[in-house]
This record gives C-alpha cells, sequence and structure tokens, in this order.
C-alpha cells in the first residue's frame, strides 16, 4: 500500500479541570492541551474492499473513506491524552475535512460517545461538555506555565457511560475570575483532590511531589495515568524528573504552555 498523505495531531495531558456541572449536571472539563503527545497518522491505499472501520464516522461528515488510517501514538493507551479522540480528528483531515471544529467534535461524540476538545486551537480556553460534545463556555487564558509530569499508575480507558464524577461547579466559577498562575494551579489541585477521593487510585504520590517540588500545584488525568506538576514558566527545579522516578511515575516529559 503506498502512502498517501499525513497528519500530526497534538494531544493533551490530562485536565486542568474535570467534574460535574450541579450534582446531576454535564460532565465538563478544561483540558491541558500538550505538544508532546497525541499522535501521527498516514492513509494508506487499500488494495482489496475491505470494510472501512471508520466509515459510518467520516459518512456522517459527509466524507468518503477511501483508505487505510495507521497511527503511530507519542503516549500510551488509557493515559487520558486523548489518543481514542486524536485518532478521529486525524482520520477525518486526511480525507479531506475543512469544516468547523465544532461539528467535527460532535460528529467524535456520535462516534464514541465522549471527546476531547482537540479540533480547536485554543481548547484549553474552553468549558467543554465531553459526552456531548458542545462548548459551554470561553474561559480566560492561562499565564506561561510549565508542566513535568508522566504515567502513574493502571491505565484507564474512558467509559462514556461513567459520570461518577465529583462536583467542580464552584471551582470553575473561581476559574471564571482568577488571573494568577497561583489561583489556576490551586483550583487544578482542588479538582484533582477532590476526583482522587472520590476515583482513587489510593496512594497517588502528585500532592506530595507538588509540596517537595514547590510546584504552584498539581493536574492530572481525571480518566487515565497522566499526572502533571505545574510550575511557573522557567521555575522547574533541576532534580523534578528524577523525583518523579522516585515515586513511580514513568514516562518523564515536560512542556510549557507556550509550546502549544
Amino acid at each position: 500500500m503506498a502512502a498517501m498523505r499525513t497528519v500530526s495531531i497534538r494531544g493533551h495531558f490530562g485536565e486542568y479541570v474535570q467534574g460535574r456541572l450541579g450534582p446531576n449536571g454535564a460532565l465538563g472539563l478544561i483540558t491541558v492541551p500538550c505538544s508532546r503527545t497525541g499522535l501521527r497518522a498516514e492513509l494508506r491505499y487499500r488494495g482489496g474492499q475491505e470494510a472501512n472501520p471508520l466509515s459510518g464516522f467520516l459518512r456522517a461528515l459527509g466524507l468518503a473513506g477511501q483508505g487505510e488510517v495507521v497511527v503511530s501514538t507519542l503516549s500510551p493507551p488509557g493515559a487520558g491524552t486523548g489518543i481514542s479522540t486524536a485518532r478521529l480528528v486525524a482520520a477525518a483531515l486526511l480525507h479531506g475535512w475543512q469544516g468547523p471544529a465544532g461539528r467535527l467534535m460532535a460528529a467524535c461524540v456520535a462516534e464514541e460517545g465522549a471527546s476531547d476538545p482537540l479540533a480547536f486551537t485554543h481548547p484549553e480556553r474552553l468549558l467543554w461538555a465531553s459526552r456531548e460534545g458542545r462548548i459551554l463556555q470561553q474561559l480566560p487564558a492561562l499565564p506561561a506555565h510549565e508542566i513535568v509530569g508522566g504515567y502513574f499508575g493502571l491505565p484507564r480507558s474512558t467509559d462514556p457511560a461513567d459520570m461518577d464524577f465529583p462536583d467542580v461547579s464552584d471551582i470553575v466559577a473561581d476559574w471564571e475570575r482568577a488571573n494568577r498562575l497561583h489561583t489556576f494551579a490551586e483550583l487544578a489541585s482542588e479538582s484533582a483532590r477532590r476526583c482522587l477521593r472520590m476515583r482513587g487510585p489510593a496512594g497517588d504520590p502528585t500532592e506530595g511531589l507538588a509540596r517537595h517540588l514547590g510546584a504552584a500545584g498539581f493536574l492530572m488525568a481525571h480518566t487515565g495515568s497522566a499526572r502533571g506538576l505545574i510550575f511557573p514558566k522557567g521555575e522547574v527545579p533541576p532534580d523534578a524528573a528524577s523525583a518523579l522516578e522516585a515515586a513511580g511515575v514513568v514516562g518523564i516529559l515536560k512542556f510549557g504552555s507556550d509550546d502549544r
């Protein structure tokens, strides 16, 4: 099979915030874009008449599935880095999608029941209803910062029917008014704390690492193994990676908010 073309899709690295917007409200999230995750995808011609597993998704966007999408990922499955959504976005682009990001994201939700807002230019500025595929509101830009982290514990894939998340409506309200990095970082930390209390895993070392290394706060994939420490730009301590590894965090990576 000869290669036709390739695309690279940026993933994310968990969420700054994720939870229910009221006890019975929508599941909302604020994603963490990350150029160190995601995938590279290639469209290849098929010699036979095999059914394209994404043909229904492509038809919903008015596209014809003319080839096989082969992906190479930058992060492990079940880590909370958006691989599933990135694969669908890549398939649409490789088959010629040029329409609005919102429609593409809605098609991803229709296909899988959940999505991360990867098709938008600044997804971290959106409160995203991940099970509904729609923007709930616009949010402020975060001050420049760096995140160092990796993966802790077992992988955990997203179950679209899983709505068992803590209420974060108060965190989102405070996020709307925030303008200092340390405020954003503490709100992200509180979202992670609530998730860990409700969903585990027990013994997660991320908050202790944040205190030990003097981080402004910490974040996590609320479904998945990604964990990160938030630092003001240029203030990641030199021993951060070794401290994370000693605590059982693997796949260490570092990225900045201006790397996106």
